[in-house]
């Protein structure tokens, strides 16, 4: 390794004190793992060459945000042209589709993504409208079985995700594995159509198959625009909410932590990734300020990368899914009750894996909060 490579990004942070979006260059040393900030508008160091372990060079790329320090930076350009060489063709983005067939299997499809070195960059539970679909399945007009999949398709929820990867288009279209899932398993027994396809229509996921397609159907999903898209698939009935921490999605664990909720016998209505600021996250823990001696590092966490907000349904929901959740510090719920998420997923009292509603009344306005106010 070249001891003197460095990469160079140009970032932006918004200044909540000052209302201000304040700009820098950010420097990242592969040798060690050691980033350094600049100034632009200044010209002067603002963080001196220090190792941080928390940003590595595969969060590096155009339009991410990395949090250093407790400031979200939101990486908007290349801040010079070796940079640019070096990275600029890394990075593709794709689209994956779970289809309702999969729904029951989406924890072990996303670990399969995790697993295969991909980057979920979006994800929502989504129901798509007939003219969605349509849009979708154009080019399938002509085909015999196109209302059958219209009606398949439009049936029940799916999961829409962007992936990032190396070559993601092509690597995602191989795990994915034939059309027909009986094909994929003579041929590619570890795909995921040949683990859990039933036929070419109820084949559990899509990707495209060019540049061009992925655009055009991520944008159907998830519009550049930023608002509407398919609409969510919250019920705001029977409901407690879940948010699975960014400290969990950057360690690979959505889709565990996914099967272990659904093989405790909850339902997610609904589910949606979201990128933080600081001021929605004081405003949702506003309830524990003054209250939990940790907050301040709490809401650093919940803004520190992206998060997974989930609805869960069952009878007495919330009381049931926080004694599943287990303790706050995940020691003590290693100790006292092994099995919960917390004490299987957990890391620290700050890196506990979930956040659960604590009280009944407040399980329909944590839901309502990510899946009705941060969505307008």
């Amino acid at each position: 390794m070249n001891l003197d490579e460095r990469y160079v990004f140009v970032a932006e942070w918004y200044d909540p004190n000052a209302s201000l979006l304040r700009r820098y260059d950010l420097l990242y040393y592969p040798v060690d793992g050691s980033v350094e900030m600049h100034d632009v508008k200044n010209h002067r160091i603002f963080l001196k060459r220090t190792v941080y372990e928390s940003v590595c060079l595969q969060d590096l790329f155009i339009g991410n945000k990395v949090t250093i320090f407790s400031r979200q930076l939101h990486l908007i350009d290349y801040g010079d042209q070796y940079t640019a060489r070096q990275l600029c063709n890394r990075k593709e983005k794709t689209l994956a589709l779970l289809k309702p067939d999969a729904i029951p299997h989406a924890g072990e499809i996303i670990d399969m993504i995790n697993k295969a070195g991909f980057k979920i960059s979006k994800l929502k539970m989504m129901l798509l409208s007939r003219k969605e679909a349509t849009d979708f399945y154009v080019d399938h007009l002509s085909k015999p079985f196109y209302n059958e999949l219209i009606q398949f398709i439009t049936i029940s929820p799916v999961i829409a995700m962007e992936i990032l990867g190396d070559d993601a288009i092509s690597e995602w279209k191989k795990l994915i594995g034939p059309a027909n899932p009986g094909m994929a398993r003579t041929d590619f027994p570890a795909s995921i159509r040949a683990r859990f396809g039933t036929d070419g229509i109820r084949n559990t996921v899509h990707g495209p198959d060019s540049f061009a397609t992925a655009a055009k159907e991520l944008e159907l999903f998830f519009p550049s625009s930023g608002s509407g898209g398919p609409v969510n698939t919250a019920k705001f009935t029977n409901c407690t909410c879940c948010i699975i921490k960014p400290h969990a999605i950057s360690e690979g664990l959505l889709g565990k932590i996914l099967i272990a909720i659904r093989d405790a016998g909850f339902e997610i209505s609904a589910m949606q990734m979201y990128n933080m600021d600081r001021v929605n996250v004081e405003e949702f823990y506003e309830v524990y300020k003054g209250v939990v001696t940790e907050f301040n590092e709490m809401v650093t966490e919940m803004y520190s990368g992206p998060c997974v907000a989930l609805e869960i349904q069952q009878n007495d929901a919330t009381k049931t899914f926080r004694e599943f959740c287990g303790p706050a510090d995940p020691e003590i719920a290693r100790h006292l009750r092994p099995g919960t998420l917390r004490a299987l997923f957990g890391k620290s009292k700050i890196q506990n894996a979930v956040h659960c509603t604590d009280l009944p009344e407040d399980g329909l306005l944590e839901v309502q909060y990510f899946f009705k106010i941060l969505e307008n």
